[in-house]
């Protein structure tokens, strides 16, 4: 059972990645963290959530945890999620903040983090 839903949450991670990637191809703006953001993207999956991209890395971090049938892993999460958020999620909103100001802060206040 538990790699029938590592399988599944891996297939809903990579759609959820292909949504984010294509909206932000859409916006014009850089898919990866290393290059500048020419643009704040605030539709499709980012109307949700700031991160989709990085609620989908977790989600292949789980899944793939699962497919593999092993617990360790869920040990390291909260190792993974805590250098996540304070080694690249708030690094980047320093970055969005300084770049885009008012308009960042606006999408900041409408929009949650994660979930």
């Amino acid at each position: 059972m538990a790699r029938i839903i590592g399988a599944v949450v891996i297939v809903g991670s990579g759609i959820l990645v292909a949504w984010g990637a294509a909206t932000m191809r859409r916006a014009g703006t850089n898919i990866r963290p290393d290059q500048p953001t020419l643009a704040i993207v605030m539709d499709g999956p980012f109307r949700f959530t700031r991160n989709p991209l990085y609620i989908a890395l977790t989600g292949f971090y789980v899944g793939l945890a699962l497919l593999i049938n092993t617990t360790w892993p869920f040990l390291l999460l909260p190792v993974v999620q805590a250098f996540m958020h304070w080694g690249v999620v708030r690094r980047e909103e320093r970055y969005l903040e300084g770049k885009f100001g008012r308009a960042y802060l606006d999408y900041k206040a409408r929009v949650r983090r994660w979930l």
